[in-house]
């Protein structure tokens, strides 16, 4: 008996899929570049350098109970965070991850076939998620200063479009969107998911349109402020309504114990992380100003934990390996979009510094 390829069971737009590709682990990037795990410099992935609170990792190694099930309902973290984000908890969903809401997201609106739009260049697992559920992404490109262009999301939308996903402030931009743009395509009636993973960074939040726009998700996540990007804290503020059925949908144990200490312990440890936003911002600035004098690299303003830059025509792969190869992993891009653009996370000022120092030697080669 000959048995046909597995892969032609797998459904077609599954057989299609093009991977998301996330960042490597530091053992991998030292072994790329020929160092020691300790000696790398790893700006790709929008990670926060002082790690979680101390007070996280002393209550994970104090806990327990780590045998027994989570509460599926999420009762103590939704009212924790209820009180953090000054909403009422029936409107908050927590997941694994923002990742896993905005899958669970488009599960709960996107059939096959349907649509969802975003402006580029913007985070890809949008796309990647709604490829998964068997549905289209229509893409609306950004201006020459990366502004979303709202008359042109407005123009593309469709019978089958269901949702808008606005990340501000943006990845890999750096820019937000603005009130007046989120409200305008609020008023067509689809879902607008306004994802603010970044947002301890800049300040700006679309949640007091809350009650205004029920068809208004914002995203947050504590993968950035708070350093647990190892541990997937993400969650969602939306219509209650919109919660009801994501809770009633997901998994039950979606958030591990382990995360729901992280989560806790952060938010009555808002003083030490304050304080670290606080640095990493000034350190932004710092690496703003400096890679401003690197001739040949034009950096684009950001409010968030990193910045972009353009590196000159043509030699964007060519500074991008040079870098790894001395230990310095940014986030590199090289596509019709973004031709010749590199994404660099803050890190330490000493990072900063070495960052800075191997740019100005490879662009001026």
């Amino acid at each position: 008996m000959i048995m046909r390829d597995v892969r032609e069971l797998l459904l077609p737009h599954i057989r299609k899929l093009t991977t998301y590709q996330g960042v490597d682990p530091m053992e991998v990037l030292a072994e790329q570049a020929g160092i020691a795990p300790e000696n790398v410099i790893r700006l790709n992935g929008n990670e926060n350098p002082y790690g979680p609170s101390p007070k996280v990792i002393e209550a994970l190694g104090n806990f327990r109970q780590y045998n027994h099930y989570p509460d599926q309902n999420q009762r103590q973290i939704r009212e924790k965070l209820a009180g953090y984000l000054n909403v009422h908890p029936d409107r908050i969903v927590v997941g694994n991850g923002s990742d896993e809401l905005i899958d669970l997201i488009l599960r709960i609106f996107l059939a096959p076939g349907d649509n969802i739009i975003i402006p580029v260049p913007t985070f890809g697992m949008y796309s990647f998620s709604t490829e998964v559920c068997g549905g289209e992404t229509i893409t609306v490109s950004r201006d020459e200063n990366f502004e979303i262009d709202v008359a042109a999301i407005k123009q593309s939308i469709t019978s089958k479009t269901k949702i808008a996903f606005l990340a501000s402030p943006n990845n890999p931009t750096g820019n937000i969107a603005t009130e007046s743009q989120i409200r305008s395509i609020l008023d067509t009636e689809i879902i607008v998911v306004v994802d603010e993973a970044y947002y301890e960074f800049c300040g700006q939040t679309a949640l007091s349109l809350l009650d205004e726009y029920p068809n208004l998700i914002v995203l947050r996540t504590f993968s950035k402020w708070a350093g647990l990007a190892g541990l997937r804290v993400g969650l969602g503020v939306m219509s209650p309504d919109i919660a009801r059925s994501i809770m009633s949908m997901k998994p039950p144990y979606n958030v591990n114990l382990a995360s729901e200490i992280a989560l806790t312990v952060s938010l009555d440890d808002l003083p030490t992380l304050t304080g670290r936003i606080e640095a990493i911002v000034a350190e932004r600035e710092r690496m703003m100003g400096l890679l401003q004098n690197v001739h040949g690299v034009w950096p684009w303003a950001s409010q968030a934990n990193f910045i972009l830059c353009r590196l000159p025509d043509g030699r964007g792969q060519e500074i991008f390996e040079g870098m790894c190869r001395r230990g310095i992993f940014p986030r590199y891009f090289n596509n019709a979009i973004l031709q010749d653009y590199m994404r660099i996370s803050v890190g330490f000022p000493e990072e900063t510094d070495r960052v800075i120092e191997v740019l100005s030697d490879l662009v001026g080669r």
